[in-house]
């Protein structure tokens, strides 16, 4: 997905986006990769989280929280009628 698309999903600017990953490249929470003329970002998922009540916390466990939760919501079903919920 490029930064464009990132953008339009979740409703900011791209130099919003860009500003972000900037960001987050800095922090080392990302790592750039460039192929070809294009970048390709890698989570850095053993980086703890900043505020130091959640240091204890890695990025990884917030983004398997986030990754499971958006599974388990698109995947659930309504027990009532064994239909996909919405």
């Amino acid at each position: 997905m490029i930064l464009r698309e990132v953008a339009i999903k979740v409703g900011i600017t791209e130099r919003a986006v860009q500003r972000i990953v900037q960001e987050l490249e800095e922090e080392r929470y990302i790592h750039r990769h460039k192929v070809g003329r294009k970048n390709q970002y890698e989570v850095l998922g053993d980086q703890p989280l900043r505020h130091p009540l959640e240091s204890y916390r890695s990025i990884g466990d917030l983004l398997r929280l986030v990754t499971d939760l958006n599974w388990e919501e698109q995947n659930s079903t309504d027990p009532k009628t064994s239909t996909p919920a919405k």
